[in-house]
């Protein structure tokens, strides 16, 4: 069932819980996928290059870019968890956060993003222990790179040739591919059963075909 939910309107949040209450119960199951970039917060520039005129550097990224990207992949876990987490305390659950490659490995050109989802993995960690007495656990899953349609452009051009910056990616997988939908839905099947991964808590899983492993050399 799906159900219309604003997840920076904690009150949008909470008529979304009613909807899932009366259908279905109380819920002992939340993933906090909501998340994204900017153009606002993102340079056009890999490392600073003084006085070149027309290109978008640090200095020139807009204020509201910064709290967009923030509040769609940080505040908007928090309050989805401050809600939905309240039907699992005396009874348990399972909550799994969606972090990302940058958390360990920031990226060029997107620093909003890359801190967003480094404090996504922390927060995963926080909750991890503060829940641990109510028999919740807390962990996220890192994707590395996959391609989407909200990435597609900057992987490969037009006529379907890999850009420079896939090149760049996948000559620090060593795995040298993308990754699968597959890969990633795997993972999250493991950490959702609690017979499989049931003493598995504060744990951020990369499935990125070694990237986070390799140094480059």
């Amino acid at each position: 069932m799906a159900v219309k939910c604003n997840c920076l309107d904690k009150q949008s949040i909470i008529d979304a819980k009613k909807e899932i209450n009366d259908k279905f119960g109380s819920v002992n199951f939340l993933i906090n996928g909501a998340g994204g970039n900017n153009p606002k917060a993102t340079c056009d520039n890999e490392t600073m290059t003084p006085d070149l005129e027309g290109v978008k550097d640090f200095f020139a990224l807009d204020e509201s870019g910064l709290k967009f990207v923030f509040d769609l992949n940080i505040t908007s876990a928090f309050l989805v968890t401050q809600v939905f987490a309240t039907d699992m305390i005396k009874t348990g659950g399972n909550i799994i956060n969606i972090s990302s490659m940058n958390a360990y490995r920031p990226l060029t050109k997107i620093p909003a993003y890359s801190a967003a989802k480094a404090g996504i993995s922390n927060f995963t960690q926080w909750l991890a222990v503060h829940f641990a007495p109510c028999g919740i656990r807390c962990n996220a899953i890192a994707p590395g790179f996959f391609v989407t349609n909200q990435n597609r452009g900057l992987l490969f051009n037009e006529d379907g040739t890999p850009t420079a910056r896939t090149g760049k990616i996948l000559r620090a997988t060593p795995m040298n591919k993308f990754g699968e939908i597959s890969d990633l839905i795997g993972c999250l099947l493991w950490l959702s059963d609690d017979t499989a991964s049931g003493f598995v808590t504060g744990t951020v899983i990369p499935v990125d075909g070694g990237f986070s492993a390799y140094s480059g050399v």
